[in-house]
């Protein structure tokens, strides 16, 4: 027992003797207190920093057996703004101030990390560099600004430098020192400022043999060298250059990194052919080339190799073609396959089903035609059911067609599936109800039809549905939401679907975003709505409702930023206040609500209340109260009073539509104030006075409607300003003067010349012909003179016909634009045109004063399509070559002094289907071929000397004469005459009787009219889906 004790005595004695391990030094204790004085730490994470054994501060190790300070810690670990984990002892690590010197007492540190701090823009100190025994460096997003002090490259042990900055602005100005750093394995300098080196910074990172990973992402980089002299980067395992500059091919040197698993050259600006022998790189798991744009391969010869390791593959937004090759079924290990928004063709092949650990699929944006496998080949993955782990398949925008198959049912795992923007038909399969993970579900924009499946409502995880824009019908009932706890998002806008739910059903979810336009809702407003309190958008335009608007349904427009019922028959008045969250879009158009116009609770930035029966004033301060308005429609309406002055204060304001109301007084001189306006329609009120001068500050204006009000005097030369003025429609005023020579070379997108029914005098300036954009020119029923300028026939807009049609409208925002629209007299009848004026090509100078004769140069316009010279002091022949006007479909030449014959080559004239040739002087005989057989008398009375079919006057028969003269007979000179002009009417009127003899038909009644251009506006809608 004495031996055992003697022993622990002298263990004891030995051990005090030593010195302690690990403990601090004095002189670096110091020094780092010296150091946490130079920090602002606002959250005292430097609390443990007291006490003598600075070993056991946090953030700092030692050595074990000296005591030496070798590693300072000091990151921030919650770098977001908010903490996310509220609860942690952690809670915030936002150190700043400055970076003491004193740190150089610490001879033996080798590791320091500032990372994700907040040093308030100071500059790297220089003194680092003397910190020699360094070998891991990280002052990454640390609030560091200004150049990178070439001093760091004095740290020849150091093997892990990040210098990344991504709030603030460091910089290299000189990057040899970098090439001195031989011992480097590790660089990041993400976001460095590195423009001013050039592409000679790839030989100073040549240098650098042991280097693993680099990473140089948005550094401004341009250049890259397509060969090195020598290359050491064997050891490059991970490569990051995206978000440069290069402009350049994809180095040849990329093909020796033999060791890469990473590479990351996205967004780089490379361009030029994607090497095939990238496949060779067997250890690549990562790569994306994407968003470069004009990178090219072809896809089944780039996938056709190698690259059995790799998991991630993306190619997106570039120019990559071709087919995806069912060799892409041999690339087992991928994960993630994105070659979305390029130029593939054909289809998917059904070898995608052997890869058993795909979870995104991205072929968005291509150009794939052919049907979607109807079945997929068999795997060796564990599971019985396809792709067993993917969760996003996204093939939405191609042209895929055919029907959905029943694998997608199958997919247990899918949690998203985007096929919106294709052709696909037939119906939503059933099986759709078994993918219990489904999160989003997008089928918009393509052919589906039948009825929707109640086994929609067995997926308890969606949020997002949308199957708007089909051909979808039948009932949409509760069963359809029974379990749609979680649905955030719901479309089914501009199908045929009908909602028929009871009146006091309470659905299972809070929806944020609800879409129904164009579904059959009504006729009574949705109670359903009331407890929907999470509401944001909501959209139940046209959607049969005939009911007046509940007043707990104000209780919920506080929230919402969209609200959309137009096109319905709601009636009865607003409330005074309507309650809405602040730059909303309010759209209210086509209903039967009257009453004063509503005040608004906060801003809006649309708002439409167009076509209803609102009467009353505009209020005086409406510019005061909404002065962030983008878009203000209250056309149609039976508003009254003068244009408040305020509107001058909507300075964002693209679109001003008051048009077709009851409004007085003068347009207001301070419009000049509204910049951004596009369009601005005031037609058809009573104004009166001048178009002020200050419209023609609007400069970015391009359609302008002031038509049909009482306004006079000549047209002010300020709105030569209005360069991008595509409509120019003044017509039914009191405007005078002569037609200003500025508009013909100012005004250079001029589409549409309306002026028609004003007291315009004077000569038509020839230089018209110089708008090339021109295609309708209306200046009928004023009192021009003179002749017809031959320029005329130089018209390069009618010149040519209008095959593609270009919808105008203007002031787009939000999804809400001004619809341009442009009446014409065709026939003594007014046709309004909208989706279709981009086709139209018209020229009207029917009642003036002009004389002269037909210009022969007018027949050049071979796309034009309607012709009215009517009422004037025309004279002479109608030109032989008139036929070259093939496109015509209206032609007028009545009430002038027209003579001689009219020529035949006009039976080729195959598109006339209204001519009116009355009130002149031709004589001889009337062609009978083609058109001409079904046209009636009116189109020839009042030419005394015109004989034959269709008038009552015969002509004499002479041989070999075709320019017979009127005989006085009323009977028919043969047995078999009168059957065979029959004939010709119903065999030769042909495809314009068909077609464009709509025109003369639709003529006779204004119901007609209206309802026919509204089903052609209808169908051009649907097509241009």
């Amino acid at each position: 027992m004495a031996a055992i004790l003697f022993v622990l005595f002298t263990i004891l004695l030995i051990w005090d003797a030593a010195p302690s391990r690990g403990a601090c030094l004095e002189s670096e204790r110091k020094a780092l207190l010296q150091f946490k004085h130079g920090l602002f730490d606002p959250e005292n994470r430097l609390f443990s920093w007291h006490g003598y054994d600075c070993c056991t501060w946090r953030g700092i190790a030692c050595d074990n057996q000296t005591g030496d300070v070798t590693s300072i810690d000091l990151h921030n670990p919650y770098p977001d703004v908010l903490n996310p984990f509220p609860n942690s002892t952690d809670g915030f690590w936002n150190l700043s101030g400055f970076i003491d010197p004193s740190l150089l007492e610490l001879k033996s540190l080798k590791s320091l990390d500032l990372s994700y701090n907040s040093f308030g823009g100071i500059r790297v100190p220089e003194f680092i560099g003397s910190i020699k025994l360094l070998t891991y460096l990280n002052l990454s997003n640390a609030g560091f600004s200004g150049t990178i002090p070439a001093q760091l490259g004095n740290l020849s042990s150091l093997q892990y430098l990040d210098l990344s900055s991504w709030e603030t602005l460091l910089s290299v100005d000189n990057f040899q020192w970098i090439s001195r750093l031989s011992s480097l394995t590790h660089l990041a300098m993400d976001s460095v400022d590195l423009s001013v080196i050039g592409p000679q910074w790839i030989h100073s990172i040549g240098r650098l043999s042991s280097l693993t990973e680099l990473h140089m992402h948005s550094c401004g980089l341009s250049g890259i060298a397509q060969s090195l002299p020598v290359v050491n980067f064997t050891k490059l395992s991970v490569v990051d250059l995206s978000m440069n500059n290069f402009n350049s091919t994809i180095p040849g040197w990329f093909l020796n990194l033999s060791s890469l698993i990473h590479m990351d050259v996205g967004g780089a600006g490379l361009h030029g052919f994607i090497p095939v022998e990238l496949s060779n790189l067997h250890n690549l798991r990562y790569l994306d080339l994407s968003m470069n744009m004009n990178l090219t391969a072809d896809c089944s010869m780039l996938l056709s190799g190698g690259w059995r390791r790799i998991e991630y593959l993306s190619l997106m937004g570039n120019q990559v073609f071709g087919n995806l090759p069912v060799s892409v079924g041999n690339f087992t290990s991928l994960v993630w396959l994105n070659i979305a928004y390029n130029n593939l063709e054909g289809g998917i092949p059904n070898s995608i089903g052997k890869l058993c650990n795909l979870k995104i699929l991205s072929l968005t944006g291509n150009n794939l035609t052919l049907e979607l496998p109807q079945f997929l080949e068999s795997s060796a993955c564990i599971s019985q059911y396809p792709l067993p782990s993917l969760y996003s398949l996204e093939l939405d925008y191609n042209q895929l067609t055919g029907v959905l198959p029943e694998w997608l049912g199958e997919i247990r795992n899918l949690q998203a599936l985007f096929l919106n923007g294709n052709s696909i038909q037939g119906p939503i399969p059933p099986s759709i109800g078994n993918l219990s993970l489904l999160v989003a579900l997008a089928l918009a924009e393509n052919n589906l039809n039948g009825t929707l499946s109640p086994t929609i409502g067995q997926l308890s995880k969606l949020k997002h549905f949308d199957v708007s824009s089909n051909q979808l019908t039948g009932i949409v009932s509760e069963a359809h939401f029974s379990k749609l706890s979680d649905l955030e998002y719901f479309s089914i806008f501009s199908n045929s679907l009908v909602i028929n739910v009871s009146s006091n059903w309470v659905p299972p979810f809070q929806v944020q975003e609800l879409r129904l336009g164009s579904s059959e809702v009504g006729p009574q407003f949705p109670a359903w709505l009331q407890n929907q309190t999470r509401l944001q958008q909501l959209d139940i335009s046209n959607a049969s409702i005939s009911d007046s608007i509940p007043s707990w349904f104000w209780d919920l427009s506080s929230n919402l930023y969209l609200l959309n019922l137009s096109f319905n028959q709601i009636k009865g008045q607003l409330p005074n206040l309507i309650s809405i969250t602040p730059y909303a879009q309010l759209d209210m158009k086509s209903n039967l609500l009257s009453g004063s116009l509503p005040t608004l609770s906060n801003v809006v930035e649309i708002l439409d209340l167009s076509d209803n029966q609102f009467s009353g004033p505009i209020s005086p301060d409406i510019g005061l109260m909404q002065p962030y308005l983008i878009y203000l429609s209250l056309s149609s309406n039976n508003l009254s009073g003068e244009i408040p002055t305020s509107i001058g204060n909507m300075l964002g304001l693209h679109v001003l539509d008051l048009s077709r109301n009851n409004l007085d007084g003068v347009i207001p001189g301070n419009l000049h104030n509204l910049t951004y306006l596009m369009a601005l329609d005031l037609q058809t009120n009573s104004l009166s006075g001048t178009i002020p001068p200050s419209i023609g500050s609007l400069q970015r204006l391009q359609s302008l409607h002031l038509s049909n009000n009482r306004l006079s005097e000549a047209l002010p030369s300020s709105l030569q300003n209005c360069s991008y003025l595509e409509m120019l429609d003044l017509g039914d005023n009191f405007l005078d003067g002569s037609i200003p020579i500025w508009l013909t070379s100012k005004l250079p997108a001029l589409i549409v010349l309306r002026l028609r029914s004003n007291m315009f005098s004077g000569r038509i300036p020839p230089q018209l012909s110089n708008l090339s954009s021109l295609q309708v020119v209306d200046l009928a029923d004023n009192d021009l003179e003179g002749h017809i300028p031959p320029s005329f026939g130089d018209f390069k807009g009618m010149s040519r016909t209008q095959m593609v049609n270009k919808y105008l409208h203007f002031g787009h925002y939000r999804a809400c634009y001004y619809e341009e629209q442009l009446t014409v007299n065709l026939n003594n009848n007014e046709l309004v045109f909208t989706k279709t004026l981009s086709l139209l090509t018209s020229i009207d100078l029917s009642r003036n004063k002009l004389s002269g004769t037909f210009p022969q140069t007018l027949t050049k316009l071979v796309g034009l399509l309607v012709l009215d010279l009517s009422h004037n002091h025309l004279i002479g022949d109608i030109p032989e070559d008139i036929s070259a006007m093939r496109n015509l479909i209206s032609l007028d030449l009545s009430n002038n002094s027209f003579s001689g014959g009219i020529p035949s080559t006009m039976t080729g004239m195959s598109f006339l289907s209204h001519l009116n040739l009355s009130n002149n002087n031709f004589s001889g005989r009337i062609p009978e071929a083609g058109q001409f057989s079904t046209f009636d008398s009116s189109s020839f009375s009042g030419n005394g000397d015109l004989c034959g079919f269709p008038l009552a006057l015969q002509c004499q028969q002479t041989d070999g004469d075709n320019n017979s003269m009127p005989d006085g007979s009323d009977d028919y000179d043969g047995d078999g005459v009168l059957e065979d002009k029959w004939l010709i009417v119903s065999v030769c009127a042909g495809f314009s009787v068909g077609l464009l003899g709509l025109f003369a038909v639709i003529s006779i009644r204004k119901q007609w009219r209206v309802a026919y251009f509204k089903v052609v506006d209808a169908f051009i809608s649907e097509t241009a889906r």
